[in-house]
């Protein structure tokens, strides 16, 4: 009797859903991707916005929900890098690597259940902005876009992630990545006028400014079209550079070059 092999999809599917076990189990993933932006949500409605209100003229929602998306996006993605290590060393990736599935349904599962769970994660923290005070100015299809950045920043930034984390030798490399990108995170909403000029044109031009400020600018009802598009070019750089890496890097951590 023929069996009929699983299409790349069903398969992308089933490794999504062995990560999707996993976090289950051991929630630290979920945790840090929507306990962290949630808190930091909810914490600066509390605390912070009504001195914003009082110094700006705006409290300052629009952006700040965004940047809790971006940040816990990026966060879930390095809690979930810090397993590929082991994985690599215990032998897990090499016995994924034997499977008779496509060679890449291990990566492509990882990257489907990234997006699954930023998807969720922003239409929680959206969710949560809604009870505090967000409004949003732009129509239902500006809120999808909106949602879908931080599923496509998160795609993007896990080939980075795991590019690093199949060559790491240590979890060190991922703790300074970590640092880093929750640092870039937080610039991009920073006014240009606080910053020393020298500093001004890497905080403008580097890629997580234009996502924030593009989701802004949805989120006010302003044309988006600039940032967006610039957001998209870094993205289209980091995919075209990364994604080769991290297929050749998983290869290489599952034992089938040397």
């Amino acid at each position: 009797m023929n069996v009929r092999p699983a299409s790349f999809g069903a398969e992308s599917f089933v490794f999504a859903g062995r990560l999707f076990t996993h976090w289950r189990r051991y929630p630290i993933v979920p945790i840090q991707a929507l306990l962290f932006p949630t808190v930091l949500l909810i914490i600066y409605s509390l605390l912070v916005s009504k001195s914003m209100t009082r110094v700006t003229g705006t409290d300052s929602m629009d952006a700040l929900v965004a940047l809790c998306a971006v940040a816990g996006a990026m966060s879930g993605a390095l809690g979930s890098a810090f397993t590929v290590p082991y994985e690599r060393d215990n032998g897990l990736l090499s016995r994924f690597y034997v499977m008779p599935v496509h060679r890449v349904s291990p990566l492509s599962g990882t990257l489907l259940a990234e997006a699954l769970r930023t998807l969720a994660g922003t239409a929680l923290i959206v969710a949560v902005g809604f009870a505090l005070g967000f409004e949003f100015a732009g129509g239902w299809l500006q809120l999808a876009v909106f949602v879908l950045i931080p599923v496509l920043v998160v795609m993007v930034y896990a080939l980075i992630v795991i590019t690093i984390a199949v060559r790491a030798e240590s979890r060190a490399m991922l703790t300074w990545l970590s640092t880093g990108s929750i640092g870039l995170v937080f610039a991009g909403v920073a006014p240009a006028e606080v910053v020393p000029p020298f500093v001004r044109p890497v905080i403008e031009y580097q890629p997580l400014t234009p996502t924030i400020e593009s989701m802004r600018a949805l989120a006010m009802g302003e044309p988006a079209t600039s940032s967006l598009l610039l957001a998209m070019a870094w993205f289209v750089v980091f995919a075209g550079v990364f994604g080769p890496l991290a297929v050749r890097g998983y290869r290489r951590a599952a034992g089938s070059e040397t």
